[in-house]
């Protein structure tokens, strides 16, 4: 059995992939209406972070074993 820590770094993984990747796509392709502090791309910083705080919970807690 896995510990919950594992699927909390899954979700993080998986949604920290999905905000970088809209984050990219809104890179290349901008909106028509800017937003404050548009230009320093924080979803790519959030996605970032969270790709790498999901990776360390996943690689983390994959073979801890629960007696």
């Amino acid at each position: 059995m896995k510990p919950i820590w594992f699927f909390v770094g899954l979700i993080l993984l998986i949604m920290g992939i999905i905000i970088v990747l809209t984050g990219v796509y809104s890179l290349f392709n901008p909106a028509g209406d800017k937003k404050v502090l548009s230009d320093i791309h924080p979803d790519i910083w959030w996605g970032g972070i969270m790709v790498v705080v999901g990776l360390i919970y996943v690689l983390k807690n994959k073979n801890v074993k629960i007696d």
